[in-house]
C-alpha cells in the first residue's frame, strides 16, 4: 500500500489555481474523477473545496465568494462550483503589482536556498519578459500614476469636488453584476491600502457612500451645486468602513444551518432561543439573500431588515404553489 506524500502549502495554493478553471470548463465533475486528474485523493480534493468556498474577490462579502454546492459534494460526490468566472480568465497584472512582484522575487533570490534561486530566476525572468521590458524599467513604473489614477473619471470628481457641484456617476456592483446611473454629492477622494474611493452623499440611495473609482463607469460634473457645501470628507481608514452598498441582513440560524458562520464572513453572532444563534450578515445583494434562505430552510429564519423579510415570504409562498396542483399538495 503506498502512502499519498504530504501536500505543502504551495502545492494547494497551486492545485487550487488550476482546479477551478477546470471545473468551470466542465459544469461539475465527479469528486473522483477530479482527484484522478490531479494525481491526488478524493478527500484532498474536499478539503481544497472547503477551503475554496471561504476565498473570493474583495472586500470578500458573502455574495463575492466562491459557492461550492455543498449538498452535492456530500450527496452524490459531485462538484459545482458557481460565482468564480474571474478565475477561468487569464490573470493580468497592473504595473504596481508586476513591480511588487519583481521587488519580492529579487529580495527571494538572495536568502533562498541554492536548490531555489534557480526556479525563483527563471520566473523573475518570465516576468520581466512579460512586462516587454527589463527589470530596471519594471522597477521605475511604480513612480508614474497607475491606471487607477489616471482614469479619465478622477479629473472629473477631482473637478466637483473643488468647485461643489453635484457629478452623476455610473457605477458597476460586480456582487450583482449591474450598472446604476445616480447623482452624488461628492466629498473627497481616499486612498485605502491600493484602492482609490470615492466619498459621496448619494441622492438615490438617500446616504453617505463609498464608490470604488476602479468600478465607476463614468462620470459627469453637473452645474447643480451639492446640498451642503460644508460636508467634510469621511474618513475611510478605519475599521468600520465597507465597500459598496451593503445593508446588515440578521439571521436566525438553527443547528443544521450553523455552517453559515464558517462559510461567510459574519460581523456579529448572538445566541438565539432553543439551541439558535443570531448572525450579522453585510450583504450587496436581496437576491442573494432570497437564494441563500431557499437553501437554508426550514433552518433559517431572517429577522431583518423587515423588507426583505416581505419580499422572501412572498417568494416562497409562489415557489410553493408551483408544487400544488388545484390546491392539493403534489
Amino acid at each position: 500500500m503506498t502512502t499519498q506524500p504530504a501536500d505543502t502549502a504551495p502545492d494547494q495554493v497551486a492545485r487550487l489555481l488550476a482546479l477551478v478553471p477546470y471545473l468551470l470548463a466542465r459544469g461539475e465533475v465527479r469528486l473522483d474523477d477530479a482527484a484522478a486528474h490531479f494525481g491526488t485523493d478524493a478527500d484532498q480534493i474536499e478539503r481544497d473545496l472547503r477551503l475554496l468556498f471561504m476565498t473570493g474577490v474583495s472586500p470578500g462579502l458573502p455574495g463575492d465568494l466562491i459557492e461550492v454546492d455543498l449538498e452535492a459534494l456530500e450527496g452524490d460526490r459531485i462538484i459545482r462550483v458557481d460565482n468564480a468566472d474571474y478565475l477561468a480568465r487569464p490573470v493580468r497584472f497592473s504595473p504596481a503589482e508586476a513591480t511588487s512582484l519583481v521587488v519580492a522575487l529579487r529580495t527571494m533570490v538572495e536568502a533562498a536556498p541554492e536548490e531555489a534561486r534557480d526556479v525563483i530566476q527563471r520566473t523573475l525572468a518570465k516576468l520581466e519578459e512579460a512586462a516587454g521590458q527589463d527589470g530596471e524599467g519594471l522597477l521605475k513604473l511604480h513612480v508614474d500614476p497607475t491606471a487607477l489614477e489616471a482614469s479619465a473619471v478622477v479629473p472629473v470628481l477631482e473637478s466637483a469636488i473643488a468647485h461643489g457641484h453635484q457629478a452623476e456617476i455610473t457605477y458597476h456592483v460586480p456582487s450583482r453584476d449591474e450598472e446604476s446611473r445616480r447623482v452624488v454629492d461628492p466629498r473627497g477622494l481616499a486612498r485605502v491600502e491600493d484602492l482609490l474611493y470615492l466619498d459621496a452623499w448619494c441622492h438615490t440611495a438617500q446616504g453617505d457612500r463609498a464608490f470604488r473609482v476602479d468600478r465607476i463607469v463614468a462620470a459627469t460634473e453637473l452645474e447643480s451645486a451639492v446640498a451642503d457645501p460644508g460636508a467634510r470628507a469621511r474618513d475611510l481608514t478605519g475599521g468600520w468602513f465597507t465597500d459598496s452598498e451593503t445593508r446588515t441582513v440578521t439571521l436566525r440560524l438553527a443547528p443544521p444551518a450553523r455552517w453559515v458562520t464558517e462559510y461567510y464572513q459574519v460581523s456579529d453572532q448572538r445566541p438565539g432561543p432553543d439551541g439558535t444563534v443570531d448572525v450579522d450578515l453585510q450583504v450587496a445583494s436581496e437576491q442573494w439573500v432570497r437564494t441563500l434562505l431557499l437553501r437554508l430552510a426550514p433552518h433559517a429564519t431572517l429577522l431583518a431588515p423587515d423588507d426583505y423579510a416581505e419580499t422572501f415570504t412572498a417568494t416562497a409562498r409562489a415557489t410553493l404553489r408551483l408544487y400544488q396542483v388545484d390546491g392539493v399538495d403534489s
